[in-house]
C-alpha cells in the first residue's frame, strides 16, 4: 500500500499538496508547490537555538530575532533574559536582541545555546571586519550574500573570532575573563561565569551605559580584524556542492 500522501496535479498548472495537516507535515511544513512531487523539494530542516541575553543584567521581556539562511523566526526573552525558539530554520543564524535602546547581535552556527552579549556584538565587528566589512553591512547583507553565510557557518572562523575578543579585551582592559567560552556557555545573570565577567567589564569601561559595547573596544576589534582578514572563499564549480571557508590563521592580538 502506497502511505506517501497525495499531490493532485492540475493539468498545466503546478502540483499543490495543501489539503491536509498530514500533507503540509509531508512537504516540510509549508505548501508544496512545483512540477516535482512533495518528496522532490528541499524542506527546511527545523533548528532549535536557545540562550541568554545580558549586559551584566537580563534583558528581560527583550524582542529577540532570528534571520537564518533559511527561515526566519522571533521570540520574546524571559525575565532572566533566557530565550528558546524551535522553527524551520537553516543555520547559520544572526540573532538580535532589542531591548530599549539596546541593540545587540550574535550568531549561531548550528542549533544549541547561543548567547547574545556585548562580547557577542564585538565578535561581530571583529568577524565583519576580516570580511573587509563593518558589522552593520554584514547583517544587513547577510541574508542574500553567500560569503557572509559561509564564514557564519564555520564553527572554526567564529570561534577563533571569539578568542580574539577575549584575548584583546584581557589585555586592553587589564583583567582575566573566567569564561571564554562565552558564545556557547549556557548561564544565569547574577550569577557567576559570563555575566560575572560582564559585570568586570562594565567596570573596566568596556560596556557603556545603555549595555553596548564602550567605542573603544569597538574600533579595537574592528582594527584587529582587520589585520586577519579571512581569505576569500573559492566560487564553487558549475554543477558542484557548496563551498567552505578557507579560514583565518590567527585570531590574536594586531
Amino acid at each position: 500500500m502506497n502511505t506517501h500522501p497525495a499531490c493532485f496535479v492540475r493539468p498545466v498548472l503546478a502540483a499543490i499538496c495543501v489539503t491536509s495537516v498530514a500533507t503540509l507535515a509531508a512537504c516540510g511544513g509549508s505548501a508544496c508547490i512545483g512540477l516535482d512531487t512533495c518528496g522532490g523539494g528541499n524542506p527546511v530542516p527545523t533548528a532549535a537555538i536557545s540562550g541568554t541575553a545580558a549586559t551584566g543584567s537580563a534583558l528581560a521581556g527583550a524582542m529577540v530575532s532570528f534571520s537564518c539562511a533559511q527561515g526566519s523566526g522571533s521570540v520574546l526573552s524571559d525575565s532572566g533574559g533566557h530565550y528558546a525558539i524551535t522553527f524551520n530554520a537553516a543555520v547559520p543564524c544572526v540573532i538580535t536582541v532589542t531591548s530599549g535602546s539596546t541593540s545587540l547581535h550574535s550568531v549561531a552556527f548550528a542549533g544549541g545555546t547561543f548567547n547574545t552579549t556585548p562580547q557577542t556584538e564585538l565578535m561581530l565587528v571583529y568577524l565583519a571586519a576580516q570580511l573587509g566589512t563593518n558589522e552593520a553591512s554584514l547583517i544587513a547583507g547577510f541574508p542574500s550574500s553567500a560569503q557572509f553565510q559561509l564564514v557564519l557557518s564555520n564553527q572554526t572562523d567564529v570561534l577563533a573570532a571569539q578568542s580574539a575578543v577575549v584575548t584583546n579585551l584581557q589585555q586592553h582592559y587589564a583583567l582575566t575573563l573566567s569564561t571564554p567560552a562565552f558564545l556557547t556557555t549556557p548561564f544565569v545573570a547574577g550569577q557567576a561565569g559570563v555575566d560575572a565577567d560582564l559585570d568586570a567589564l562594565e567596570a573596566a569601561g568596556a560596556i557603556d551605559a545603555n549595555g553596548m559595547p564602550d567605542q573603544v573596544a569597538v574600533a579595537m576589534m574592528s582594527a584587529a580584524g582587520l589585520a586577519h582578514p579571512l581569505a576569500a572563499a573559492p566560487a564553487p564549480a558549475s554543477g558542484t556542492g557548496s563551498i567552505s571557508s578557507s579560514g583565518s590563521t590567527t585570531g590574536g592580538l594586531m
